[in-house]
């Protein structure tokens, strides 16, 4: 009870000295995302329009262009949106230490290098864009610990490898895998079959061999499938057939072989767009 009163009497002198609006600075602010956002702005080399004038200490960062901070922490940036700047440049490590975000967004900008590995620090972040970069290097298997993630957009990059397994043993409220024209290698985890939040899945464009797996039958709220453009061979799973929810099937350019049932419009009933060839 006496370190309660302590603790109380120097409130109410702190509260004399600076006032209760200073009192809030001193007690709620935090630096962390602003250093973490300085230190990206010194591995972006390109700024076309100005986009990054911004971010200088004259303006609270909270403030600066394509940040929003959160209204319960509110030192803390929980968006990040730096799409179609003209940007270019790398993205450094210290993006991992803006742990309340939950959007990043650098799309169609000319960032390249590796996507860092401290992108698994982002433990609360929902979507992630980075389509139209020039990034090289194989998809981070950090990533899996962002087991909140559900969307990643990661078309049109220079990204190779094998899509990592543990993305699809980890980040089970997927709903948006987007990563066209890349040259990813290897085959397609059937594991993704456990991950039934998939409303649409698009490899279209890289260099995927083996078959597609029979566990996408298991996909029941999977709206938009593409995977043209590949490497793929066998049939097509017959599995997919009983997805009632499928709208858009795109497999052209493979080696895949099979005919289509003869029930298929019954099956199917909101097939739109079925694109074989």
């Amino acid at each position: 009870m006496a370190a309660l009163l302590q603790l109380f009497l120097v409130f109410n002198i702190l509260l004399l000295l600076f006032g209760s609006s200073s009192l809030m600075i001193v007690v709620g602010n935090n630096e962390t995302d602003r250093f973490a956002l300085l230190e990206l702005k010194k591995q972006i080399y390109d700024d076309p329009y100005g986009a990054l004038s911004s971010w200088n200490d004259s303006i609270h960062f909270c403030n600066w262009v394509g940040i929003t901070c959160g209204n319960r922490h509110r030192q803390r940036i929980i968006s990040l949106d730096l799409q179609g700047k003209g940007l270019g440049g790398n993205i450094s490590p210290s993006i991992g230490n803006l742990t309340f975000l939950r959007s990043l967004d650098i799309g169609n900008n000319s960032f390249h290098g590796k996507i860092p590995q401290e992108i698994g620090n982002l433990i609360r972040l929902q979507s992630i864009a980075f389509q139209n970069n020039t990034l090289k290097g194989e998809i981070p298997t950090s990533l899996a610990n962002c087991t909140r993630l559900r969307e990643i957009w990661f078309s049109r990059n220079n990204l190779f490898g094998k899509i990592p397994i543990e993305l699809f043993t980890s980040l089970s409220k997927l709903e948006v895998i987007s990563i066209n024209y890349n040259g990813l290698t290897g085959e397609i985890p059937s594991s993704l079959g456990n991950i039934s939040s998939i409303q649409a899945f698009s490899l279209t464009g890289n260099e995927l061999q083996g078959s597609i797996p029979e566990s996408f039958g298991k996909l029941t709220n999977l709206l938009y499938l593409s995977l043209g453009l590949n490497y793929l061979s066998g049939m097509f799973p017959l599995s997919l057939y009983n997805l009632s929810s499928l709208e858009i099937i795109s497999i052209t350019q493979n080696q895949l072989h099979g005919g289509l049932p003869h029930d298929i419009g019954l099956t199917l009933p909101n097939l739109k767009v079925y694109s074989l060839v």
